[in-house]
């Protein structure tokens, strides 16, 4: 499938690209190239095969949700600037 310079033209236009007349030329060449790349994907026999979304499978890899024993506050606070009852002091984000 070739493509004509008023079809690189609008392509251009649609993705905001201002193209010399030089490159309008190279991309129409370039272009055309891999629309006739693609258009032999059309002559695959792909009968019985299913449509995929992914190339490979695709599943979660999720680790075991396991309880174990979380950190001492002594542990955690230990670097804080400033803390109260256990908890981070920060400053005011918003006014009252």
């Amino acid at each position: 499938m070739s493509l004509t310079l008023l079809e690189v033209e609008k392509i251009a236009h649609l993705a905001r690209l201002e193209l010399t007349a030089v490159q309008k030329s190279a991309y129409q060449e370039q272009l055309s190239a891999i629309l006739d790349y693609a258009e032999m994907l059309n002559e695959l026999d792909l009968t019985g095969i299913e449509p995929t979304a992914h190339a490979v499978a695709q599943r979660n890899v999720l680790r075991a949700d396991v309880i174990e024993p979380s950190l001492a506050p002594e542990d955690i606070l230990f670097n804080a600037a400033q803390q109260a009852q256990d908890q981070f002091l920060i400053q005011s984000v918003l006014d009252d």
